[in-house]
This record gives C-alpha cells, structure tokens and sequence, in this order.
C-alpha cells in the first residue's frame, strides 16, 4: 500500500501527528486537517485514497462530513471518536464509515486496519501468483516452491514471504511485517519476527547463513531481493 494518499482529520494536533508519523513510516502519503471544513476542502481538492475522520470537530462534525463526503464519493472512510457506544459505531457504519476505530487506541493497530480496509478494494489484493527468480508462490493454491521443488511452509511464513516478495526492494519493518501479513491482532513480539525469518531462510535459501533472497536491513527490517521472470 505504499504510496496511498491518507487524509488525516483531528481538532488535536498531537493525535494528528502522531497518527501521520506511523502513516508515513508504513510509506503512505499524509494530508491533515484540524476541522470539517478543511477536510472536505482537502478530500475534494486532493482525492485522498481513505480518509481518517474524528467524531468530535469543530464547525462541521465527524458525522455530518461523513455523510457529505459519502454523497460525493466512495472514498474509504475510517472513523476516529471516543465515543463507544454500540449506537454511536453504528450511526457512523449507517453513514457510509468503513470502519470505526475508538480512542485511545494503537497506532499499529490504526495504521494495520487502513491497511486491511485499502485491501479490500478492487485491484488492491495483487497478483494471484508471482515468480521471483527461482521462487513461485501461488496465493490462491497457498503453494510455495523453489527451484521447481515444494517449499513446507507454515501458514505464517508463507504470509511473510508473499508479503516480502510482492514488493522486492522494499523494505519492511518489523511492525509492518506483523500488520501486512499477519494482522493487526497478532499477539506476538516484533521480535519474533526473526524466529519467523530464520525459519524461512532454512527453507528458502541454498545456505541461510549468508541469505541472497530475505536480506537484513540493520536497524530496520527486512527485504527481498529477486527479479520477477
């Protein structure tokens, strides 16, 4: 989903950057707007790919922007309140909302469900299969081979992989990692991760000690490196 356009749409400034902060780290595009105004002016102007909408703004509120934006488009809409009530998401949903997200929350956890609403759209779930060298992945089949022989993937890592060799060259945080392929409720560490990793470069690289396909990004992540046939 890198490279999405999100409209983020707060009165608290703090909320705003912090929620464009992991936005930007995940490689999505940001706009901010502090108020209904704004962000109707800026969801017209500039197409945002989902917008992030609080419940509680100044001059027109969460609710009543919802509403006009789902007159005039059908862009994504997640909405952000502290409001809790079964009443409250449902008055949202009924607008036209996506989702509904209450405060406080985790921004892994935000960042993790624009992710999963932006896969549910048309044309955003990829590629049915991929070859990436000497690696073939079929998503619909779940099979994974190298070099033309079966690959015994657990479920998790033939997530993993798919997600690391969609995108060869990129290079994913752990955090990212956890959110893109496994969700946001996983209940597991960053760091296992790397369990997750060394497991699937025993399986997958000729000698994992010195791996040519998962490479480790010090300090950040990881990345595949291969080219498609």
């Amino acid at each position: 989903m890198a490279g999405k356009k999100v409209l983020v749409v707060d009165d608290d400034v703090k909320t705003v950057e912090l929620v464009k902060l992991y936005l930007n780290r995940d490689g999505y595009q940001v706009l901010t707007a502090y108020d209904g105004v704004e962000a109707l002016r800026l969801a017209r102007e500039s197409c945002p790919d989902l917008i992030i909408l609080d419940l509680m703004l100044p001059d027109i509120d969460g609710l009543e922007a919802c509403r006009i934006l789902r007159h005039e488009s059908d862009v994504p809409i997640i909405m952000l309140t502290a409001r809790t009530t079964d009443q409250d998401k449902l008055t949202g949903l009924g607008l036209g909302a996506d989702d509904y997200v209450t405060k406080p929350f985790s921004p892994k956890v935000l960042v993790a469900r624009v992710w999963a609403v932006l896969r549910r759209l048309p044309g955003e779930r990829g590629p049915e299969e991929i070859k990436r060298d000497e690696l073939s992945m079929n998503f619909t089949k779940h099979e994974a081979l190298f070099a033309g022989r079966p690959l015994n993937l657990t479920s998790v890592e033939f997530k993993l992989l798919g997600v690391l060799a969609k995108e060869p060259g990129r290079v994913f945080t752990r955090a990212s990692l956890i959110e893109e392929a496994l969700g946001y409720d996983f209940e597991g560490f960053d760091r296992t991760i790397d369990v997750h990793i060394l497991n699937l470069r025993r399986k997958l690289e000729p000698d994992p000690s010195h791996p040519g396909y998962i490479k480790t990004v010090y300090g950040v992540g990881y990345k595949f490196v291969g080219g498609e046939q």
